[in-house]
């Protein structure tokens, strides 16, 4: 049935009758517009994700040691504490050497070709420079080769912090949780 507006205004009283019903049925039709839009933009997690803490230890490799990590869904890539950083040429390539300490005092030396350079934009202070290289990361049982920016994070908690591109298709990151996981990756040497 087809009515013209000029049909519609006409019989207000009429409509005015029906007002209620007619305000339900819209309500009804737009929560479930939303509630199919909803699902479709977030599918329901896959079976396969475990779930990790906020706060988890991780292993890197090479070198095997652990240290404390923030799992961080805000940042993309991950981040690493490096301290005393010198760039060097090795066979026509950029390289790093740096050294790492972890929350037991274990002090590893790492040298890595240098990937690419990101610029990290900072809030309150001009955008820095850092190096990035490939690194190994275990965490629980799932062992990543992700790009790995190099800092002094010194004045942060954690000397890991492990961003979306290890995350993603893995864990699931649970804000109430810590150290639920503990690092089991069989790595081989020649890694």
């Amino acid at each position: 049935m087809h009515i013209k507006i000029d049909t519609f205004l006409r019989y207000p009283v009429s409509i005015m009758k029906n007002s209620k019903q007619t305000a339900r049925a819209v309500l009804v039709f737009l929560w479930i517009l939303f509630a199919v839009s909803g699902f479709a933009e977030n599918p329901p997690p896959k079976d396969d994700l475990r779930v990790a803490g906020w706060i988890e230890r991780a292993s890197i490799f090479p070198g095997d040691l652990n240290v404390k990590a923030k799992l961080d869904t805000g940042a993309k890539h991950s981040s690493l504490n490096a301290k005393h950083i010198k760039e060097f040429e090795r066979d026509g390539a950029t390289w790093v050497h740096f050294e790492l300490k972890n929350w037991k005092g274990r002090m590893e030396s790492f040298e890595a070709p240098v990937v690419r350079v990101a610029t990290i934009k900072q809030h309150d202070a001009e955008s820095a420079k850092r190096p990035v290289i490939q690194l190994g990361i275990c965490l629980g049982n799932v062992y990543k080769e992700v790009e790995v920016n190099l800092e002094d994070r010194s004045k942060f908690n954690y000397q890991l912090l492990i961003g979306r591109s290890y995350l993603k298709n893995s864990f699931l990151v649970d804000a109430s949780a810590t150290f639920t996981l503990k690092p089991n990756c069989r790595v081989n040497s020649d890694r």
